[in-house]
């Protein structure tokens, strides 16, 4: 009966999160219809292959960061087989299996931790560094080194 009260107030912590984030509001020069002539340079974007080179502690950051905060859906090895992911109804990759995320480029991955997708939440842009949700994509994808190809299903 705990596991799902703590399920669901993290779920509820995230929403809170996001939707506290106020919205910008329109600089008068805009809302009279003239462009600002100062504009803040833009952020500089994601690399669209992974920029960053593991090392033992960096990867070693990243199982702790996978612990915090995918494993409560993801599960602890990857394989999306969690009492959250089942109550909510989410049919989630099994990174255990080679060929997961065989398809999906780092960028893919990058774009999908940052910006969220269907009921993931978006991350937080100052819980994690770029670099650290780099070096959590290569933890990701190493989680299914060591583990056999899924066999291809026969068809009937």
């Amino acid at each position: 009966m705990l596991k799902p009260f703590l399920v669901l107030s993290a779920v509820i912590l995230f929403e809170i999160a996001a939707a506290s984030t106020p919205a910008p509001t329109l600089a008068p020069a805009l809302a009279a219809g003239r462009m600002a002539q100062e504009a803040a340079p833009a952020p500089a974007a994601p690399a669209s292959t992974n920029p960053v080179k593991p090392t033992p502690a960096l990867q070693e950051k990243a199982k702790k960061l996978y612990a915090r905060d995918c494993a409560i859906c993801h599960g602890d090895n990857g394989n999306g087989k969690t009492d959250l992911a089942k109550d909510m109804q989410l049919t989630l990759l099994d990174w255990t299996d080679p060929k997961a995320l065989a398809t999906k480029s780092d960028q893919e991955l990058f774009d999908a931790i940052r910006k969220g997708k269907g009921k993931m939440p978006a991350d937080d842009m100052g819980r994690a560094k770029n670099d650290d949700v780099w070096n959590l994509i290569i933890y990701i994808r190493g989680l299914s080194k060591g583990q056999p190809a899924a066999a291809d299903k026969p068809s009937n």
